[in-house]
């Protein structure tokens, strides 16, 4: 298959996956709300922010995984490919232990000092607690077997993942209504389980599906390469661990000042940025490999010219389904919530922003990772992100609203993109003038201009299903015309039309075959 077409393929399945998959998940959370209540909601996304904040280890092996493999599968060196695998499932088996351990230390420290939630509610939120323990091992050892899928670009195994998760989730959320137990302790359990259950999925699929997937750890040991990949995610586990700690420690810092109830708020924003990212993040993951075997085979100019691609396209794909969201925000999490807690409207649009920025250099990201040069790089940012919680711990003490953490999380993303943008031309060579040109002002641009025009609609029509069709129109219609116009290079017309060509050629050929028989 042609890579172009792959890439295509891939990409159609995990939008596949996503079309079927928000309106369950979101269907899923308005239920889960509901049954539970703002403050038992804020509970569990306390909880679990707190495990994901711990498991920072398990992202950056991830990256770290998932880069080796496809680097070896571009330069096609089996032998390699296999010790990658295994010295990896060497790496994350004992990583998960020592993340067992680390919970149950920083668990006594957390329900005691740090933590604020009602005093009645502490049994449910230790068990909570020891329920996200067991969801983040299995998801600590099964990282191989996540990166082979990747790597090995089975994205239509990945989006059928996705949707038996999905309905999981929902049959998880329905069986809430008929439980006679306590509902906060049945649904954590229940979301561990579905965890636990699809993890060990992934690991019997690739054990039975690529050959590298066998565990043979004394067969292909390799000190060096084991050394050398720990070291790399090493580097990673700063990158990884500043923004895990930024998202989660500034919902720590508002539980602190506020509350649960603005935690059910920055929770509900964080899934609304996630549904709305995965447009953008579903492209990425079906575009990464290639530029990551791009570098393995040694082709640098085409690696660079997929970073841009994607930096590009994952901002207009974001910035597709973020602009009339955004603008509609009341409306719809007033149509999918019913109860809206406080805060919930402005939070949701200032965490999008801040995810509209860091997709303009999310090509860098990938670019610097596949080249491997990555210590300098994850220092600085890292930096930069952690300063967030400083920051935002200033902000609120001296008064400001919740907003002010936000709003200076996004300031501090442009100055962190500014900064990828000078690194990648030190590591890959990727001029930061050319990507400016290229990416910066054909991406923003287009995107300003239908904002304007997308907001017409709000000066004249009263909030309803018309409006936000109106506006979705308007905007859906601006992007196309303005991106067209502004956004795209010659080349890449060329490319898209190109391929809108072929499989118009292709649609036809099996209709005039369905026709014949």
């Amino acid at each position: 298959m042609q890579v172009a077409n792959k890439v295509i393929l891939n990409t159609g399945a995990l939008y596949g996956r996503m079309l079927i998959t928000v309106f369950i998940s979101l269907y899923a959370t308005r239920l889960v709300l509901n049954l539970l209540g703002a403050a038992d909601y804020g509970l569990f996304n306390l909880i679990s922010g707190v495990i994901a904040m711990l498991s920072f280890l398990n992202i950056a092996m991830t990256i770290s995984t998932q880069r080796y493999m496809s680097f070896y599968l571009g330069t096609k060196d089996g032998h390699k490919l296999r010790t990658v695998f295994n010295a990896s499932v060497l790496l994350h088996f004992i990583l998960g232990l020592a993340m067992v351990l680390l919970f149950e230390m920083a668990g006594s420290y957390l329900f005691g000092h740090v933590l604020n939630y009602p005093v009645e509610r502490t049994m449910a939120a230790k068990l909570i607690f020891q329920f996200m323990v067991v969801s983040a091992f299995f998801t600590i050892i099964s990282v191989p077997y996540d990166a082979t899928l990747i790597a090995q670009e089975n994205m239509v195994m990945v989006a059928a993942l996705g949707i038996v998760e999905s309905l999981g989730k929902l049959l998880i959320a329905v069986a809430l209504q008929y439980t006679g137990y306590d509902k906060l302790i049945v649904y954590g359990g229940l979301m561990a389980l579905l965890t636990v259950l699809l993890l060990l999925f992934k690991q019997v699929y690739c054990g039975m599906k690529y050959d590298e997937s066998r565990i043979s750890i004394r067969r292909y040991f390799d000190r060096h390469l084991l050394k050398e990949m720990f070291a790399y995610a090493g580097w990673n586990m700063f990158g990884a661990g500043s923004v895990v700690a930024r998202n989660q420690g500034l919902a720590l810092l508002l539980n602190v000042f506020f509350g649960t109830i603005v935690n059910a708020a920055y929770g509900i924003a964080n899934q609304v940025n996630a549904q709305l990212s995965y447009f953008s993040v579903t492209m990425l993951r079906a575009l990464n490999p290639q530029i990551i075997k791009s570098e393995g085979s040694g082709d640098r100019p085409r690696m660079l010219r997929l970073a841009m691609i994607a930096s590009k396209f994952s901002f207009y794909l974001l910035s597709f389904f973020a602009i009339p969201m955004m603008i509609e925000m009341p409306f719809v999490l007033q149509c999918w919530l019913k109860q809206v807690p406080e805060y919930t409207v402005m939070m949701c649009r200032l965490i999008v922003v801040a995810t509209l920025i860091n997709q303009l250099s999310a090509g860098i990201q990938v670019a610097v990772q596949s080249v491997g040069k990555i210590r300098k790089y994850q220092v600085v940012v890292s930096t930069m992100v952690l300063f967030n919680l400083p920051v935002a711990w200033l902000l609120l003490k001296a008064g400001y609203p919740s907003s002010a953490v936000l709003v200076s999380a996004i300031a501090i993303e442009v100055v962190s993109g500014i900064y990828r943008m000078i690194a990648a031309k030190k590591i890959t060579g990727l001029s930061p003038w050319l990507f400016t040109r290229q990416v910066v002002i054909r991406a923003v641009v287009p995107v300003l201009l239908s904002v304007t025009l997308a907001g017409i609609p709000q000066l004249f029509l009263p909030p309803g299903f018309v409006r936000l069709g109106i506006t979705t129109l308007v905007s859906v219609a601006g992007m196309v015309v303005w991106v067209r116009l502004i956004g795209l290079t010659p080349e890449e017309t060329t490319k898209i039309m190109q391929l809108f060509s072929r499989a118009l050629s292709k649609l036809q050929a099996r209709l005039v075959v369905l026709k014949a028989n």
